[in-house]
C-alpha cells in the first residue's frame, strides 16, 4: 500500500490529483487501493501495476485480475507477491462470510443441494450407467437437470464465475481464513484430520508429504459445503486424470535428457529366497524418473546376461543422453558397467557412493580390536532391548533418547549405534551402578553382570574413541551421497580427502596408528569409488576452486580431461572448451559478474557455471546423487 502511494507520488501534483478524482468518494472495497476509474465509470478499471483497463465487472473484476483468478479476466503479472496475497485473502473471506450469511436459509439449502446433486452426477458417471437408464431416480435427476439448462444455465454460470477465488494458497503462507477462526474451530479441524487417518489407517508419514496441506488449502478456498470425492471419482476420472498429468510430467523429463544429459542408477534388491529384483532410475535436473523393474534373479551372476540387460536400457534412454551410469559394487555388476564403458565411451560407469562407503566400513568391522568392540556393543543393545524392564529404565536415565540407531546400510547402522553409548557413557554407567539395578534380578543374571562389567570396562571405552576416530568422517561422507538436498558429484573428492585428512589428524599424525585404517579405506576409493566425474566436479565446483584452500594435482587434471575427451566427442568443441578454462581459471568474463561471484557458494555448481562453455563439460556432477 505504502509503496503504491510512492509511486504514484513520483507524478505531478495535476496529474495526481486527475487520478484521484476517479476513485469513487467515500469507498471502503482494497481494491480501490490498486486501480483508477477511466472516465469517471465504476465499470472501466486501470490497474495500477500493469495498466490493463478492465471492462465490465467494477472493482470485484480487478480484484480477480490481482488475486491471479483465471476465467473472467487475465492475471496480473506485475502485481507485488504481497498485494495478490493479501486480495486472495480478501476474496477468500467475503466468500465464507457469505455463506455463513446464508447459513440456514433456502437459497443456501438449494445452492448446496445443487452442488452436492451435481456431485453425485459426476459420480454415477464413473460406474458406467448407461445414459437411459429407467431408475425413478435417475430419471428424476436426469428431468431436473433438463429443467436447469433451459432456463438458469447462463444466470448460475455467473454466480459461479463470480464467487472463484484461488484454489489453494502456497504452503508457505498462511491458510485462507486462520486468522478468522477461533482456537476451538482448529483444534477441531485437527482432530478430525486425525480421527480420518486413524479409522483409515493411513501412515503419519502421509502427514510429510507437501500435497498433504495443498489438499487442505484446496478444501478451505471451496468453503463450507465442499463434497469429498467419492470412492469410484477416486478410482475413477481423477485417478486417469493424475494418470494423464504424470505422463506429460515424464515426457517433460525425457526431453530435458537431451539438453542436461543425465544418469542412470541401478537399484539392486534381495530377499532371503534368492530372488533380485532391479529398479532403474534416471535422474536429471528437472526431475528423478522411474524407468522399470526386472527380475534378474537368473543373471544377477553373470556379467555377460547383465551386460545385455544395461545394454538395453543405456539404447531406451539413449547413448548420448547418459552421463553416468551407476550399479551397486558385486564383481558381476561391476564388470558389466565397465564393459557397457567400453563398449560406448561416451559415458562413465560409478559404482554406489553409498556401497562403496559401506564396503569400507565393513572392512573396518573386519579388524580384530574393531570386531571386538562392536560385539560388545552388540551385546549391550540385545540385552537391553530384549527385556522391557532395563528398557524402561534406560530410557528414564537417558531421557527418552535411543541407544540403536538405524542408517539407509547395515554397517552404518553399527557405527552410529557404537556413536551413540559412547554419548551416552555417562547415563549408561550410572544406570547399571544404580540402586534400582543392583536390587534388580537382573543384575545377578550373567548376562546382566557382563553387560556391567563392559560399561565399567576402561579399555573398552578407550578403543570406541579410536574406532570413532577414523568412522565418523566416513558417516559424514556416507550422509552427503544420501543427501536429497543437492547432488553430491561435485563434493565426494573434497569430502573424501577430508576424511582422510580428519583420521590422519585425529591420530596425531602417527602413521603407525592410522595407516591400519587407510589401507582398507584407500584401495576401495581408489579402485571402486573415484572416477573421472569426481575429479572434474571437484575442480569445477565454484565454492571449493575459489577457496584459499583448493590444491589441484594430476589425479584432478587427469580426471578433468578425461570428461571433456568422453562427453564431449567433437574435436572442435573439446579444444574449444580446453581454451575457455582459463576464464573459469581467472574468474574472468562472465565468471566475475556480481552474480556469479555471489552465487559461488549458495549456488549448485552446474547452475554457478552455466553461463560459459565450460558448462558443456560442468554439467555431468550435477546429476548424480
Amino acid at each position: 500500500m505504502v509503496e503504491t502511494r510512492e509511486f504514484f507520488d513520483a507524478f505531478p501534483d495535476a496529474q495526481y490529483k486527475d487520478e484521484q478524482a476517479l476513485v469513487p468518494p467515500r469507498a471502503t472495497d482494497p481494491g480501490w487501493a490498486h486501480g483508477i476509474m477511466v472516465n469517471g465509470g465504476r465499470q472501466k478499471i486501470r490497474c495500477k501495476y500493469c495498466h490493463k483497463v478492465i471492462l465490465g465487472g467494477g472493482i470485484s473484476r480487478l480484484k480477480q485480475h490481482l488475486a491471479g483468478e483465471r476465467g473472467n479476466v487475465a492475471p496480473c503479472e506485475e502485481v507485488p507477491e504481497e498485494v495478490k496475497l493479501e486480495i486472495q485473502q480478501h476474496l477468500g473471506f467475503k466468500v465464507l462470510e457469505k455463506l455463513k450469511k446464508q447459513k440456514g436459509s433456502k437459497s443456501s439449502s438449494s445452492s448446496l443441494a445443487s452442488y452436492s446433486q451435481n456431485k453425485e452426477e459426476g459420480e454415477d458417471d464413473d460406474l458406467g450407467r448407461e445414459p437411459n437408464a429407467t431408475t425413478s431416480r435417475g430419471a428424476n435427476r436426469k428431468r431436473k437437470g433438463k429443467e436447469v439448462d433451459q432456463g438458469t444455465t447462463s444466470n448460475r454460470r455467473k454466480r459461479h464465475k463470480k464467487q472463484e477465488f484461488p484454489i489453494a494458497i502456497p504452503v508457505s503462507q498462511p491458510p485462507t481464513n486462520l486468522n478468522f477462526a477461533s482456537q476451538e474451530s482448529i483444534n477441531h479441524a485437527d482432530m478430525v484430520v486425525a480421527k480420518f487417518m486413524y479409522d483409515s489407517g493411513i501412515p503419519f508419514s502421509a502427514a510429510n508429504s507437501y500435497a498433504f496441506q495443498q489438499m487442505a488449502d484446496a478444501i478451505a478456498a471451496v468453503g463450507t459445503g465442499y463434497k469429498m470425492p467419492s470412492y469410484h471419482s477416486l478410482r475413477g476420472k481423477l485417478l486417469n486424470k493424475s494418470v494423464e498429468e504424470t505422463g506429460e510430467l515424464c515426457n517433460d523429463i525425457k526431453k530435458s535428457w537431451e539438453v542436461t544429459g543425465c544418469s542412470v542408477m541401478v537399484d539392486k534388491w534381495s530377499d532371503k529366497t534368492g530372488c533380485t529384483i532391479l529398479n532403474f532410475v534416471v535422474y536429471c535436473p528437472k526431475g528423478t524418473l522411474f524407468l522399470k523393474s526386472v527380475d534378474a534373479s537368473d543373471i544377477t551372476n553373470s556379467s555377460e546376461a547383465l551386460l545385455g540387460l544395461f545394454d538395453t536400457i543405456v539404447q531406451e534412454v539413449g547413448p548420448k543422453n547418459i552421463v553416468n551410469f551407476v550399479t551397486d559394487t558385486d564383481p558381476s555388476y561391476k564388470t558389466a558397467g565397465r564393459l557397457l564403458m567400453t563398449k560406448y565411451k561416451t559415458f562413465f560407469w560409478n559404482a554406489c557412493g553409498s556401497h562403496c562407503i559401506d564396503l569400507m566400513l565393513e572392512e573396518i568391522g573386519k579388524i580384530d580390536e574393531v570386531k571386538e568392540v562392536l560385539l560388545k556393543a552388540k551385546k549391550l543393545t540385545g540385552f537391553i532391548y530384549n527385556r522391557s524392564w532395563v528398557l524402561n529404565l534406560m530410557r528414564k536415565r537417558t531421557c527418552g533418547r535411543e541407544i540403536v540407531q538405524l542408517a539407509a546400510t547395515k554397517f552404518a547402522s553399527d557405527f552410529l549405534t557404537l556413536k551413540t553409548i559412547v554419548s551416552l557413557r555417562d547415563p549408561l554407567s550410572h544406570m547399571f551402578t544404580s540402586n534400582a539395578w543392583t536390587s534388580s534380578s537382573f543384575s545377578k543374571q550373567r548376562a546382566g553382570a557382563e553387560v556391567a562389567e563392559i560399561m565399567v570396562d576402561s579399555h573398552f571405552w578407550s578403543l570406541c574413541d579410536k574406532i570413532l576416530k577414523v568412522t565418523k568422517p566416513l558417516l559424514t561422507v556416507l550422509q552427503l551421497t544420501d543427501s536429497e538436498e543437492r547432488p553430491c558429484m561435485g563434493y565426494i573428492y573434497d569430502a573424501m580427502e577430508k576424511a582422510k585428512r580428519s583420521i590422519v589428524s585425529a591420530f596425531d599424525n602417527k602413521e603407525s596408528q592410522y595407516m591400519p585404517y587407510l589401507k582398507v579405506i584407500d584401495p576401495i576409493w581408489l579402485e571402486e569409488f573415484h572416477s573421472p566425474l569426481h575429479a572434474a566436479g571437484y575442480y569445477l565446483n565454484p565454492s571449493i576452486f575459489y577457496n584459499p584452500s583448493f590444491s589441484s594435482n594430476k589425479v584432478i587434471q587427469k580426471g578433468l580431461l578425461d570428461c571433456i575427451e568422453t562427453l564431449e566427442p567433437n574435436l572442435t568443441s573439446q579444444v574449444k572448451i580446453t581454451s575457455h578454462i582459463s576464464f573459469f581459471e581467472d574468474a574472468v568474463g562472465d565468471f566475475s559478474r556480481p552474480v556469479a561471484l555471489r552465487g559461488r557458494d549458495s549456488l549448485a555448481p552446474g547452475l554457478a557455471t552455466s553461463s560459459s562453455d565450460v558448462s558443456k563439460f560442468n554439467f555431468p556432477f550435477s546429476y548424480f546423487r
